[in-house]
């Protein structure tokens, strides 16, 4: 194929944030974890990929496979689907309350829920 570009699960993007190795960053319908440091208008690789530990919502409890939702607003991931981008699922149970939670995220786009 001549049109093939790359496999997408990493994409190098520009930031309009600062960020920092390990957030999650939502760029458009695109969610991943950044690879490096990146300063506003700066590139930088985002895993879209993989099993990672992440900032979650501490008041809400999670069960493996429930789906999770990044709520951009405030950089971390929750159960609420309405107004939040749907990302992954999660790996592991999580208490409530707890500040990190296990999520598989898988790359796919997705719409924000309504």
């Amino acid at each position: 194929m001549k049109n093939y570009i790359q496999p997408g699960e990493n994409l190098t993007l520009t930031m309009a944030a600062a960020v920092t190795s390990g957030d999650g960053v939502l760029v458009g319908s695109i969610f991943g974890v950044a690879q490096g440091d990146a300063a506003v208008g700066d590139a930088v690789v985002l895993v879209r990929r993989g099993v990672f530990n992440l900032p979650k919502v501490s008041a809400e409890a999670w069960s493996a496979g429930d789906p999770v939702y990044w709520d951009d607003t405030a950089k971390s991931l929750t159960s609420v689907a309405t107004g939040n981008q749907l990302v992954g699922a999660a790996v592991e149970d999580a208490a409530n309350p707890s500040a990190i939670g296990v999520v598989l995220l898988d790359g796919t786009i997705r719409l924000a829920a309504a």
